[in-house]
């Protein structure tokens, strides 16, 4: 068989436009009727009755309907970003929470020093390059 038709493996995908509009339905609006404190993965995989691993596998397939869920999901995780900050600035969702889910985004609160500058300009001079090569007055007193 040189002209061999390459076969689908595995259970077809039930990923349909009928899916993606009920996960942007969800992101948009039903997350606040469904009491979700802000949009969330988790709560899209409760809406929509799938698990995790699906969610992201829907996202990672290589067609039109993947490449559309995949924006769906990373639309849903920026506006839980906006919300969390919102909500963090305005002193209505836990400021713990928050904090923890907004190092999910990448902020943190953690302060580096750096003590030593990547190129050099704030390494340590030594005694010579500071003073000089002059001798001091007591070392020549002792000559």
């Amino acid at each position: 068989m040189t002209d061999e038709v390459k076969r689908a493996v595995g259970r077809p995908s039930l990923l349909t436009q009928e899916l993606i509009d009920m996960a942007n339905e969800y992101m948009l609006t039903k997350h606040t009727e469904l009491n979700d404190e802000v949009p969330s993965h988790a709560g899209l995989c409760c809406y929509l009755g799938i698990s995790k691993s699906t969610l992201y596998e829907y996202g990672r397939t290589d067609s039109e309907l993947a490449k559309e869920f995949s924006h769906t999901l990373a639309a849903i995780n920026v506006k839980q970003e906006k919300m969390l900050l919102t909500g963090g600035l305005r002193g209505t969702t836990n400021s713990t929470i928050t904090k923890l889910m907004l190092s999910n985004h990448g902020y943190s609160d953690k302060v580096e020093n750096d003590l030593k500058s990547s190129d050099g300009t704030m390494s340590p001079k030594s005694f010579t390059e500071m003073y000089g090569s002059k001798k001091l007055d007591s070392d020549k007193e002792s000559e």
